[in-house]
This record gives C-alpha cells, structure tokens and sequence, in this order.
C-alpha cells in the first residue's frame, strides 16, 4: 500500500482520525437558506455578501481555502487586502440569481489543484488582483446584459491586465491527524513591486449565542518561541489546539459576533465585533481590535512586500502540542512538507492507468482535487429552524412555511457538495454521482455519503429522500440504488468481498423510497410516473414540477425510464442478498415483477404510447382532463433515458439463485405479453457468454435509437451527447395553449428562460451526469451482444463499431472537453485567452456544470466537479482497459471489475 492508503486503513479502523480535519468550510454561507430568517423567504436579500464581513452566521461558515473540524468548531481561513480593496478580502465574492443574467454566478478565479482523500496534502489557488476589486462594475454591468448576452466575467473587467495580480497558493500538510502545517505562497505576476496583506486567520463558529447555555471557547495570546507569534484556542468539545505563526508579526484578536450596529442599527453587545480585524486594517480603527489579545476571532497581520516575479512564503502550524512540547514549530516544517507531497505523487500515480497521457493524468488528478476540496460541514436542523420562524410543526393549521414537512431534519455531517459557491447545499441525485466519482479514491467516503441520505434524521417518514435546501420536497431521479450497487461491485473488486451490512442496511431504506415512489408518482396505478422536475430543469415544454397549463398531466418517458432502471437495481440487490439470506428472493421476484409491469405499461403500442413508432423514439405524453393524450415530440434526454434502464444478469448470478430464476421463467411463460415488452431474454435468447438482460428498449427499438443518438446533427456532438436533438435548431417544437406558445428549440448554450431561477439550461448543453448513464448502458449492452451487436458511429459515417467501442468514443469526446486540442487550446475554456495561452493559467483546470452542445465550453456553475468529477472515472475505466478485457472481467463480477483493477 502507499503511505496514503495506510492512512484510509487506519481512518477506516479508527486507530487514527486523518479526515477530522479537512477543506469544510463552505465558499459561501451568506445567501443560503439555512441562514434565511425572513419573512417572504428571499434569501439572497436578507443576508448579503455586503452583510456577511459583519453578520454571525447561524449554521456554518465560509472562507477562502479554508479548513475545520469535521463539526465546524474551530476554523482556518486566508484573508488578503491589497491597499486598495473597501474590504477586506475574507470570501469569495459572485452574484445572486437577481443581479446576473444567467443566474447566480461566482466572479472568482480560484482552483483547487491538489488534494488526497485524507487530507494529508491540499493545494489551492487564489488568483487575487493588486487594482481594487471592481466589486460596483460586477454588479451594475451584469444587471444591465439579458439572457441572450454573454456572462460578464472579472477579466473582462480589465483588472488582471499587465498581469498585475497575486498568485496565492495554500498548501496544508499533515504531520500527523492533529497537526497541520499551512505554507501560503504569494507570487507577484506584476512587472513592479507589490505590497500585500496577508491575514490567516482562526476562528470560532458561533455556537453560544444561537445554542443558549453553551459554553463560549476563547482564543488567546501565549509566549511561543522568539520570532514567532502564538494562540491558544480552548475549546470545551475540541480541547486546546495552537497556531504558530512564524515571524515577529502581530496577532489582531475579535469577536465573532454581530455588528449589531452595522447590520441592524442597534447597540452591539461588545466593542468587538466579526469585522473588527477588517476595520483594523482596512480603515485604520485601532480600537476595533481587542487590546488584551483575547476574543473568538484572530488574525496574524503579515504585510509584505514582494517584488515583480518574486514569492513570498509564510508558514504556520495549527496542532494539539503545547509549546513546551512542541519546541521549535517549524524545525521540521520543510521536510514534512515534501514529504507528503511526494506521499500525494506516489496516490495518484498509484491509480492512474499507465496508458493515459500526461494532460490526461493532470485533468484526473485535478477532478479528483476539486471532487475532495468541495466537501462540507453542512448544519441544518430543521425543527430548532422552524421554531426560530415561529413555526410548531406539531400544530396543525399553521401558515406553510419552506420545508416544515421536514421537521425530523438533523443535517450535521461533512457532505459532497456540487459546488461549494454556487450550490453550498447537497443534491440527492448528485450526491450518487459524486459517490462514483469519490470511489476512485476513498470508497469509504463515498459509500458513508450515500448512507447519509437514508439516515432517519434524513429520510422522510412516508420514504422520499431529500432532494435540495430549497425545497427538500422536489423529486429528484431515483439513482441512489445505481450508486449502491456500483460501490458494492467496486469494493468487492477492490478487497475481494463486498460489504454486505452497507448493502443490507441500504435495502431496507431503499425500498421505503421505492414505495414511495410507487404510492406517490404513479397517481392512477397505471405503471407510468412522473416526478415533474426530476433535475432536468428546463428540459420540458412547461415547467413539469407546475400545474399544467392544460391541466391534466404528463406520464413522463423520463420518470418512468428512472423507476425502471431503479427496479433493475433493486433486483440486482436483492439477488445479491438472497445468496447470502434466502428470505431476500421474494423481494428479488417482486421487484422484477415490478420491472415487467413497468415495460408492459412503457412499450406499449398505440397513438397514445410513449414510442413513437414515426419517429423511432420515446416523447412525454400529456394526457388531457377529457382522458385524450398527445405525445410532446422533443427529442431530448427524455427519450434518450430508456436506454438507461438496461442490466446484465450474469450466469453466475442465475446459479446463485434458481428458485427466483425459475419463478421469473415461470411468469413469462404465463405471461407472453410481458416477455414482448421487453429486450428479449432467457432460454433461447442468452447472449455473449450465456449472459442474459434486463432492458426496456428491444434490439430493432436499440438501433433506431442509437441512430438519432449517434447522429452529428442530432445528438452527437463532439463533445458528448447533448441534452436536445440539434434538429431543434432549424426545427423548435412549439406547442400552443389558451393563445400562449411554449417553445422549445436548441440551445447550446445559456438558457434563453427563467424556468427553475433559468440558471441551468437543459435544451443542448452536455451533462456529464447523463453521458455517464449512457455510456453504462451501452457499455451494459455490450456485455450483453460482444460483436454481434454493430452500428454505424457517427450515423451516416459507414464506420462501424460495437457498443464498446462506441462507449468508448463519447468518452473520448467527453474528456476531450479538458484536454489540450493540437493548437494546444482546451475546449472548457473557449474564446478565454487568458486561460489559454497563459503559462500561468492554461494548466488549471475548472471542472464546469455542463458544456457547449457545440464547442464544449464550460457553463454554469464553474466549480462543479461535483457530477463532472466523474470525468476522472472515465479516464481511469478507458484507460484501463479494451474491449476483450472487459468482456472477460464482467464475467467475474461485473462492470465494476473491469472498471476497478488496477493491478
């Protein structure tokens, strides 16, 4: 094992807690409705980023390439000011959903270049500019431009020109799991001497004023070797913890408590305040820091000045060691430093396949960073909210108020988050594909994350998984089943057994949601769901989570596609049990009942079908008050989603189980019609070796399917397969109602609507999420037919593939979006020259929330590794292994075999 994988031992057994300290801070807690107390639930403008310097937050923190606890207790963050900025620059600054064009949007250059799954070593990357912050420019520019103009970013701001700006890199080291060592490396890419502020600063989450009672911790001053200054921070469920600072410099000490004064216009309860280091330094109030080197809040107060090219460095060192035992803090600081930077080297290359490029390898390790950087303490307990809003969720009668249905909400655990800026909250369904993103590195993790949401303290009473903050009742794809099984196969591949308790727990809680699912989304008991939203935002003629303009309702060729493939996980599950515990296969048969009803209900011929018999694909059908039904001809995601409901049963697994396997034989020989609703199957039909299959979509439906999705003018770009058919371009689908015209047409780019805050666009962009479901299927199918099964790739090329090789070159495509094309230019970043050609800015990478339908350029939230990180999973699994290696290692155990091996 390397050194790192020692340390993922020992968290595992609990001989030593490497992931107690970690990047758990958010980018910004400001604007979030944990922190929302108003009365019309406007969060964005009841606590703004202006309020935020001086307003204590409630339920976490935030800061700039920050570190905590694992319950947020005590806090590590870096604070810069250049002279010139009104404030000080303590958190990331971006737009709220009202003041930019395209929504919500972080006006930041910041990468996290570098991180194991511990924590051992992490690497970030400010990039802060020596000109004021045009703060007023942002703001009043973007509220001036509408959907159709481009987002108006810092750069064209002008303030990065002649490169007058800081690189400042943060690195973290662990000594061991209680000491960390900081190095904060400031180089000026100026062509002239620069002076900067540098604060590193630890602080306090305010826990005693919100929770009465509770003890308040302090920091203080103590003597610590000369030349170097020291804190001791007492703590009454942390202990004592130090920081070391090295050098003669100052240690500026507050409050973190509200400026009452500032915020509200009221007396502050004392003199020190959260914006006291920032009034200090920023506007010269000497008074506004505490004279007895006491308080909450403190900050080292390095100035420095730096000359053009040149690097400042400042060490510190945050430990549990005394400084009688500690002696000299920083003797070793150098060594340990390289140390674990060499221990991160020897990680990743350890799980790089051999056969991937050097930008490729780059691109995966910074995936897999951002993938770890962006992990969070996130609380949230929803009935002390409730009540702090005057709500008593145990009185019926009472004024509706975000969420009250989901009083039982204890949320106090270090969670994958989307996007630590834009998206600081967890989302059910992505939280599932950043669990197969994380296996690649720390299966535990990503299984606990998975287990998080099915927690009693998560899970509702009547079984539906929380979706998002916003509104923890909206339906999201049911694809946490998928994420279990994966990271069952994943570790049994990896260590040679599964872990059976992770999948007997999960069942059990799994089937609560299915029946929700079942009871909730199939309104007429019909084997046809909805689910409205389902996370595909505008993807649909109207807003699906909204009454229907025409009443009635939609069966959803989506909603019913996802349930499908939930059954097959189920299936697969409970299979897996019953080989261990005979008293699972009778879950195992009704959940493959359920699967064969569900095909019977979705393949269906007829006018008012979900196929399409014309078109060769699978639309939404409305179906009107007066039991008439019109199907929504967009060829989008939606039809392209029963592909994904498709599951190879190996032969292994029919032996494992013959009562349930004769049962299922049984049925369908009873039964005709449900054997003619799906992919032909069993005796007579086994596949590439003897292998059978689960699947909605028949062989002549598979082909003429794949036809439209491997089309360049359709689906195909060459970056991945887009949201929306092309041919929705010179072809909008439009759909007229009471005098009203609901379109849809292609839009590679920005959403043209406001549809769910219009911050997400679902009419062309790329989705890694959704290629990654693709590329399982096709990848399923070809464990199914070998090289029996071919088509042209791309349509109309006379170039045939197998579905491997077809998998394989979407994948090829999705990863080139990152990587340098031949002119040396990265598709993600488009027309930005700065990233481009700068030596100091081509080689980091931002991992965006969808791309160009056209040219692959990064859209939407621009630190979404979350879902995007599986980028990182596809470099490995292709570039690990062909065709005839895959075909072989899914006979032992599947795709997470070949996707895994690594030796």
């Amino acid at each position: 094992m390397t050194q790192e994988e020692t340390r993922l031992q020992e968290a595992r057994k609990g001989t030593s807690d490497w992931k107690k300290w970690g990047p758990y801070l958010s980018e910004r807690q400001w604007g979030t409705v944990r922190e929302d107390y108003s009365k019309d639930g406007n969060a964005w403008d009841y606590f703004t980023h202006d309020q935020a310097r001086s307003r204590a937050y409630h339920w976490g923190e935030d800061g700039l390439a920050g570190i905590s606890d694992d319950k947020q207790l005590l806090c590590f963050a870096v604070a810069l000011w250049n002279g010139r900025d009104p404030i000080l620059k303590e958190r990331l600054f971006g737009l709220t959903n009202s003041e930019s064009n395209h929504g919500e949007d972080v006006k930041e250059y910041y990468f996290y270049l570098d991180s194991t799954p511990t924590h051992s070593y992490m690497r970030y990357l400010y990039k802060y500019p020596q000109a004021a912050f045009p703060y007023g420019d942002l703001v009043a520019t973007s509220k001036q431009r509408n959907r159709g103009d481009m987002e108006y970013e810092l750069l064209d701001t002008g303030v990065f020109n002649s490169d007058r700006y800081f690189d400042v890199f943060v690195e973290y080291a662990k000594q061991t799991s209680e000491d960390i060592l900081i190095q904060i490396s400031v180089c000026n890419r100026g062509p002239e001497p620069a002076r900067l502020h540098v604060l590193p600063t630890l602080w306090f989450r305010n826990t005693w004023t919100w929770w009465p009672g509770t003890p308040k911790p302090s920091l203080r001053q103590i003597t610590g070797k000369i030349g170097s200054a020291a804190v001791a921070a007492s703590h009454a469920q942390l202990g004592e913890r130090y920081l070391y600072c090295d050098g003669d410099t100052a240690l500026l000490f507050t409050e973190n408590e509200t400026n009452n004064n500032r915020i509200f216009g009221t007396p502050n309860v004392s003199p020190y305040v959260k914006d006291g280091i920032n009034n200090c330094v920023v506007n010269g109030k000497q008074d506004a820091a505490n004279p007895e080197h006491t308080g909450t809040k403190v900050a080292a107060h390095y100035q420095i000045n730096i000359g053009a090219g040149e690097t400042a460095t400042i060490r510190l060192r945050l430990c549990d060691l005394a400084p009688s035992a500690v002696g000299d803090p920083f003797k070793s600081f150098a060594q340990t430093m390289q140390i674990r930077q060499r221990d991160a080297d020897e990680f990743y290359q350890d799980i790089t396949p051999e056969r991937v490029s050097k930008d490729e390898a780059l691109v995966m390790r910074q995936a897999l960073a951002g993938m770890l950087w962006s992990k969070q303490y996130f609380g949230f307990d929803l009935h002390k909210w409730l009540v702090e809003h005057g709500v008593d969720s145990m009185r019926p009668g009472q004024e509706a108020m975000r969420n009250s249905e989901w009083f039982h909400m204890v949320n106090q655990h270090i969670i994958s988050m989307p996007d630590k800026w834009e998206y600081p909250w967890y989302a059910a369904w992505d939280l599932a594909f950043h669990s197969i993103a994380l296996s690649t590195v720390d299966v535990d993790f990503a299984k606990e994350q998975l287990d998080i949401m099915l927690r009693v303290s998560f899970l509702h009473p009547t079984g539906q998984i929380p979706a998002y903050e916003w509104n923890f009742s909206d339906v999201n794809p049911p694809v946490h089943a998928w994420a279990t099984i994966f990271l069952y196969r994943t570790e049994q591949a990896l260590k040679g057994e599964g872990d059976l308790e992770f999948l007997k727990r999960s069942f059990g809680k799994l089937m609560l949601n299915f029946s929700w699912w079942v009871n909730r989304k199939d309104r007429f008991g019909k084997n046809l769901f909805e689910g409205g939203f389902l996370g595909l935002d505008n993807i649909g003629v109207f807003d699906r989570s909204a009454q229907l303009p025409t009443g009635g309702h939609l069966e959803q060729a989506d909603g019913t596609a996802w349930v499908a493939l939930f059954c097959q996980n189920m299936f697969e599950i409970s299979g897996e049990l019953a080989a261990h515990d005979s008293s699972f296969e009778d879950m195992a048969i009704k959940l493959a009942d359920h699967f064969l009803l569900i095909a019977h209900a979705m393949n269906q011929v007829g006018s008012d079908g979900m196929w399409d018999e014309e078109d060769g694909f699978y639309y939404d059908v409305l179906r009107l008050p007066d039991g008439s039904a019109t199907r929504l001809k967009v060829r989008s995601m939606v039809g392209l989603l029963p592909l994904c409901a498709t599951t190879v049963i190996e032969p292994w697994q029919r032996e494992r189980l013959p009562k349930v396997t004769e049962i299922l034989r049984e049925r369908l020989r009873r039964m005709p019609e449900l054997r003619e609703s799906i992919h032909p199957t069993g005796a007579g039909h086994l596949g590439y070796g003897d292998r059978g299959i689960l699947a909605l979509v028949k062989p002549e439906r598979l082909r003429r399917i794949l036809s439209r999705m491997l089309d360049e003018n359709e689906f195909l770009s060459p970056y991945g397969i887009r949201a929306l058919s092309r041919y929705h371009a010179e072809h909008p689908y439009l759909f007229n109602v009471g005098g009203e015209e609901f379109r849809v047409n292609y839009l590679p780019a920005e959403s043209d609507t406001g549809m769910f805050g219009g911050n997400s666009n679902w009419r062309g962009p790329i989705w890694m999420p959704m290629n990654a479901l693709l590329l399982r299927a096709l990848m399923s199918f070809y464990l199914y037919y070998g090289d029996s099964f071919k088509i042209e790739c791309p349509t109309g090329s006379g170039k045939l593939m197998n579905l491997f090789e077809v998998a394989r070159e979407i994948a090829n495509r999705l990863i080139r979006i990152f990587l340098r094309d031949k002119s040396g230019r990265r598709p993600v970043y488009g027309g930005a020259e700065k990233f481009q050609t700068d030596p100091h800015w081509k080689d980091y990478v931002l991992f965006y929330e969808y791309f160009h339908g056209d040219n692959g350029a990064g859209l939407g939230a621009s630190h979404q590794t979350g879902w995007t990180g599986c980028i990182a999973k596809l470099i490995e699994i292709f570039g690990r292994i062909d065709a005839n290696q895959y075909l072989a290692a899914g006979k032992k155990s599947g795709f997470a075999k070949a996707a895994t091996s690594r030796r």
